[in-house]
C-alpha cells in the first residue's frame, strides 16, 4: 500500500471512530427524552452495541409518530366527539342491586378518549367463530342507511364471503357501505391482489389504513398498524372484539396443514354506545379519506335488545394508538387491576407487559387476589411468543396461574374481568405494540350478568388448558432461557 493509500485508509479509520463516538453520545442524550426507561436503554445497548446498524434501526423503527396532519386531525375529532355526545345520558345506579362506583376510571377513561360512560346498553358474546360472522351478516342483511365495517386483517374467503356478499348486497340497494382494512396487515394475506380487485367489482366504498405509498407522501413507521375490528349498522347495532375478517386459519396452507385455528370472542352491543363505535369509525375514515361523516353521529333509536341479551349494561369505548400520546389502554388496565380485591382473570395472545403492567398483576396477586392468565400453549409469532416467556418466572413466583391453551390452536381473544362487576373487551393485547404502535379500541363494562358470561368462557377456556406451574418452568434449558431474554429486549425496541 502507498504512503498515500496508507494516510487515506488512516485518515477514514478516524472519521469511523469519530463518527462511532459522536453517535453513542448524542443517543445518550437523545433516546431518553419523552420515552420510558426500558424502550430507552434497550434502543441505547442496540446502538452502542452496533452503532450503525443500530441509528439505521431508530430511524426507521424509533419514532411513532403518524404524521402532523393526521395527529391535527385526532384533536380536532376529539372536540368534536366531545360536542357530539355531550348529551349522552350518565350511568344511573344500576338495577341489579350493584353499586358500580368506577366514577374515577369513567373520568380517566373520558380525559384519554373524550368518550363518556353511557347506560341502558345491551350485550351479547360470540365465542363461536361462524356465529359471530352469521351474527354480522344478518345485520348488514337489514341496514337501511349505513353500514361500516373496520377490521385490521380482511380476506375474502370461503368462510367471510357471505359477509363480503351481504355488504355489496347492501351498497347495490343504496346503503352506504363503508370499509376499511389495516394495508400491510392484510397485504400479507394470500390474494391480496384479488381481494381488491372483488371489492373494486362492487359498490362498497373502501380503503386501506395507514397505507406505505412514498410517491404519494405517505411514509411513516412502517410497522405502525390500525389494529381496530368495529362493524357498525344504521347507527344502531355494533359489533366489536378480537376477531378479524377471515377464516380462522387465516388462509395460510401451512395453519390448515397443523389444524391451526384462530379463538376469538366478539360482542354485540345496541344502545348509546354503538354511537361510540361509530366515532372510532368515524375518526378512522376522514383520516383515510378526508370525508367528514359527523352527519351519521347523531343519536338514533337503539335497536330492541335481543332475548338472550344482557339488558341495561353500561359501557365506555376506549380508543387508543400512536395519534394519542397518553397509552389509553394501558393507563386504564393498570387502574382496573389495582381495584382488583378478590378475582382477576386475563385473557391476552400476546402478554409482554411494560413495568408498570407487570408490577399491576404481580401486585395483584401478592395482595391475596386469585388472578389467573389465559395464554397460547404455542404463539404464532416467534419473537412475541419468547418475550412474553421471559415474564413468567416472575408471574409464576407472584403467585399468577398461567393456563396454557391447547395447541394448535391460538387463544387470540382479548378480554378480562375484575371482581365480579367490572370487564374489558376488545381489540387490545397486553404487550408494547398494543400499547404504543397499534391503534386500538376496547370496551369496559359494568355489569355482573355480563362478568358471569365472560367467567363461562373463561370457564371454557380452563378446561380446556394446562396449568403451567414453577417448578415445571424452572426445569428448562438455559438456551431457552437466553432467546427469551433476548426477545423481551427486542421488544422494547418501540
Amino acid at each position: 500500500m502507498s504512503e498515500g493509500a496508507a494516510w487515506l485508509a488512516g485518515l477514514l479509520a478516524a472519521a469511523l471512530v469519530l463518527a462511532n463516538i459522536v453517535i453513542c453520545v448524542l443517543a445518550l442524550g437523545v433516546l431518553p427524552g419523552n420515552r420510558k426507561p426500558s424502550t430507552a436503554m434497550a434502543w441505547l445497548i442496540l446502538i452502542l452495541a452496533v452503532p450503525y446498524l443500530g441509528i439505521v434501526a431508530f430511524l426507521l423503527f424509533g419514532s411513532t409518530s403518524v404524521g402532523r396532519k393526521r395527529r391535527a386531525w385526532q384533536s380536532e375529532v376529539n372536540a368534536r366527539v366531545l360536542e357530539a355526545v355531550s348529551g349522552q345520558q350518565e350511568d344511573p345506579p344500576r338495577s341489579d342491586g350493584v353499586r358500580h362506583n368506577v366514577d374515577d376510571l369513567t373520568r380517566l377513561n373520558q380525559r384519554l378518549g373524550a368518550l363518556p360512560m353511557a347506560a341502558g346498553n345491551s350485550v351479547e358474546l360470540f365465542p363461536d367463530y361462524d356465529g359471530s360472522i352469521a351474527a354480522m351478516c344478518a345485520e348488514i342483511e337489514g341496514a337501511q342507511r349505513f353500514v361500516h365495517v373496520q377490521f385490521y386483517i380482511s380476506s375474502w374467503d370461503d368462510r367471510t364471503s357471505d359477509f363480503f356478499e351481504a355488504m355489496a348486497a347492501a351498497a347495490e340497494r343504496g346503503v352506504d357501505v363503508r370499509f376499511l382494512f389495516d394495508h400491510l396487515g392484510s397485504r400479507g394475506i394470500p390474494g391480496y391482489k384479488q381481494f381488491k380487485e372483488r371489492l373494486d367489482a362492487t359498490k362498497v366504498r373502501w380503503a386501506p389504513m395507514l397505507p406505505i405509498a412514498p410517491l404519494k407522501g405517505e411514509v411513516r413507521r412502517p410497522d405502525l398498524r390500525n389494529h381496530r375490528k368495529i362493524l357498525v349498522v344504521d347507527g344502531r347495532v355494533g359489533f366489536m372484539g378480537s376477531q378479524n375478517l377471515i377464516e380462522p386459519g387465516y388462509d395460510k396452507p401451512k395453519n390448515h396443514k397443523a389444524g391451526r385455528e384462530w379463538v376469538e370472542l366478539m360482542t354485540r352491543v345496541t344502545g348509546p354506545v354503538v354511537r361510540q363505535l361509530n366515532v372510532v369509525f368515524a375518526t378512522d375514515w376522514r383520516a383515510e379519506t378526508l370525508e367528514d361523516l359527523t352527519p351519521t353521529l347523531e343519536a338514533v333509536p337503539p335497536a330492541p335488545a335481543r332475548r338472550d341479551a344482557v339488558r341495561d349494561v353500561s359501557c365506555q369505548v376506549v380508543p387508543s394508538g400512536p395519534g394519542f400520546v397518553t397509552e389509553n389502554n394501558l393507563r386504564l388496565f393498570n387502574s382496573m387491576i389495582y381495584r382488583a380485591r378478590r378475582r382477576l382473570s386475563l385473557t391476552s395472545p400476546y402478554f409482554v407487559p411494560d413495568e408498570s403492567l407487570l408490577y399491576a398483576v404481580t401486585t395483584a396477586a401478592q395482595r391475596g387476589v386469585d388472578v389467573e392468565l389465559f395464554v397460547s400453549a404455542e404463539a404464532d409469532q416467534f419473537m412475541v411468543a419468547h418475550a412474553q416467556r421471559s415474564y413468567y418466572a416472575a408471574l409464576l413466583e407472584a403467585g399468577v396461574r398461567i393456563w396454557l391453551y391447547p395447541s394448535p390452536f391460538v387463544l387470540h381473544a382479548k378480554h378480562f374481568t375484575v371482581d365480579e362487576d367490572l370487564a374489558v373487551i376488545g381489540s387490545s393485547n397486553m404487550d408494547y405494540r398494543s400499547f404504543a404502535l397499534n391503534y386500538e379500541v376496547v370496551m369496559m363494562m359494568t355489569s355482573s350478568a355480563v362478568v358471569r358470561r365472560m367467567r363461562a368462557v373463561q370457564d371454557e377456556y380452563r378446561s380446556l388448558s394446562t396449568e403451567l406451574t414453577l417448578e415445571e418452568w424452572r426445569s428448562r434449558g438455559r438456551g431457552a432461557t437466553y432467546v427469551d431474554n433476548v426477545m423481551r429486549l427486542t421488544a422494547a425496541l418501540q
